[in-house]
């Protein structure tokens, strides 16, 4: 054999000693590193206060039209404020909801918590937090009687809106205008429309919040009486056999009213034609919707905004929000009278068979 000329040994190192397999091994564990994830903050959504622009200031110039342009953008100026206010009040509402909301459902939790580890009958200490909690409840169902004052003034705050519309715009039709008071006029008209928004706006919002606070009152006043009767044998039931029933056709009744829309040629069971201002449909309306309901309990219905395919496209798209408009408000009528805002599909649509922009109910 060669000698090896790096210098290491032929014979190669020698293994490693074998260690006692009977001998026990340490093992070391290592605490295990704080994490430094950070879960999110989760906060409620509080309600978002409207932004209403304060109405450009126009140079006076001295003619009879632009001293009804300067009456008129005082009049807007008083309807903001207005706006503002109900704004500020359904905020409030809203905050002591979520409060009181809060409140009750921490003493819902803890009795539940109470009573699925076990408690005695009748306990004095669970009947104290039953207290509690009914009347933070009753604090909810008080604030009903204030949206619907709230929602009277938003509509009769609606109705002066609509007339200083209509009077900014029949002002273009008065002789006597120089060039600038027509150019305040279209600034303060786009300003008017952006007022009658928002208070569509408000109105739609307390419309849901009304329907939705009163059947979650209603659930709720269920549910605490069964657990007035699971307080009073110690033991815990769950929530009201009522309320189950009750989802169940909710469930049923919101299937129903995401079914296909109306078919070409069908007739419908209420037409509602704005052709001109303040149509009184609200008693008819009802009428149709009532027997609808007499005949079939569990009837659903499409309401469809129908605009004329006629004139330009600029024109054709303000018929429309007008339209969608109409639509809304008799949605709201709707949900006033009573009927559940899952029964209700709103869809829109364009057609040149009608004159006017029409409102049509069908019913599923």
């Amino acid at each position: 054999m060669w000698p090896t000329l790096s210098g290491s040994d032929p014979a190669g190192t020698p293994p490693p000693a074998q260690s006692d397999v009977s001998a026990p091994q340490r093992i070391d564990i290592q605490a295990p590193q704080p994490s430094t994830y950070e879960a999110p903050v989760q906060t409620s959504q509080a309600p978002v206060e409207r932004t209403i622009a304060a109405p450009v200031a126009g140079t006076p110039t001295g003619t009879f039209v632009g001293r009804k342009v300067e009456q008129m953008r005082n009049d807007l100026i008083k309807l903001q404020d207005s706006v503002r206010a109900l704004n500020g009040r359904m905020l409030q509402i809203t905050n002591e909801n979520v409060a009181a909301s809060q409140r009750y459902h921490a003493v819902v939790a803890e009795m539940n918590a109470r009573l699925q580890i076990g408690t005695t009958p009748g306990n004095p200490v669970m009947v104290k937090q039953w207290n509690d909690a009914q009347q933070q409840l009753e604090h909810i169902a008080e604030s009903l009687s204030h949206m619907d004052k709230l929602s009277n003034d938003a509509a009769s705050e609606a109705g002066l809106s609509a007339w200083l519309l209509d009077s900014v715009r029949a002002t273009f039709a008065l002789s006597g205008a120089v060039d600038e008071d027509h150019r305040q006029l279209r600034i303060l008209e786009d300003e008017v429309n952006s007022t009658v928004v928002l208070i569509d706006r408000l109105l739609n919002e307390l419309s849901e919040d009304v329907s939705r606070q009163t059947t979650y009152v209603a659930n709720e006043r269920r549910n605490i009486t069964t657990m007035s009767l699971a307080v009073k044998n110690g033991e815990l039931y769950g929530t009201s056999l009522v309320n189950r029933a009750f989802a169940q056709s909710q469930n049923l009744a919101s299937a129903a009213a995401q079914a296909s829309g109306p078919s070409v040629g069908e007739r419908p069971l209420v037409v509602i034609r704005f052709d001109r201002p303040d149509i009184p449909y609200q008693q008819a309306l009802y009428n149709a919707v009532s027997r609808a309901l007499e005949r079939k309990p569990d009837a659903s219905f499409d309401l469809v905004a129908v605009t004329p395919k006629r004139g330009s496209a600029a024109q054709t798209a303000l018929n429309s929000t007008q339209t969608k408009r109409n639509a809304e408000a008799v949605l709201r009528t709707l949900a006033d009278m009573g009927l559940p805002g899952n029964r209700v599909k709103l869809s829109a649509t364009t057609s040149p068979d009608v004159e006017a922009n029409e409102v049509q109910i069908f019913v599923r």
